[in-house]
């Protein structure tokens, strides 16, 4: 089915914000690994799992309405040295993936693509969650001090 020039184009954007953040959750992941973080780190793995599992639904999507995926474009990854910043450049990055899916189902629906509008819905709900659990973390931070919160991250 030919989709939507403006609808390919917003998918592929969103594309390139997955894959972009499946790279920079991935180096977070083996940070914490290495730092010895064992919860942390699965916990930022699962979060480059989910982001993957975005990018290929966005990818068949794509396909589907006879676009052509991009997968050679990133964005700007931003790391951090430290667990609060790890956590604060995440926060950052789903805030971001927040409003761009929230614009994309307002295209989807200006269009009348009600199959990618409810797509780009379902992955919304999955980065508020993301948003909800960093927001959790910070707030821990905050509450029992970097040193308490890094303790309860070990193995």
């Amino acid at each position: 089915m030919k989709g939507n020039d403006r609808i390919i184009e917003k998918l592929n954007d969103l594309l390139a914000d997955e894959l972009t953040a499946i790279n920079q959750y991935m180096v977070q992941s083996e940070m914490c690994a290495n730092w010895g973080y064992e919860k942390l780190h699965k916990a930022i793995e699962q979060d480059a799992i989910q982001e993957m599992k975005h990018a290929e639904k966005l990818i068949g999507r794509i396909l589907f309405l006879e676009g052509s995926p991009t997968v050679t474009r990133l964005k700007a990854i931003n790391i951090g040295t430290e667990v609060p910043g790890i956590l604060k450049n995440n926060w950052d990055a789903e805030a971001g993936a927040v409003n761009a899916y929230n614009d994309g189902v307002r295209l989807a629906t200006e269009a009348v693509d009600n199959g990618t509008r409810e797509l780009l819905e379902s992955i919304l709900k999955e980065e508020e969650e993301h948003i909800d659990w960093l927001e959790a973390q910070l707030d821990q931070i905050k509450q029992m001090g970097i040193q308490n919160y890094l303790v309860e991250q070990i193995g």
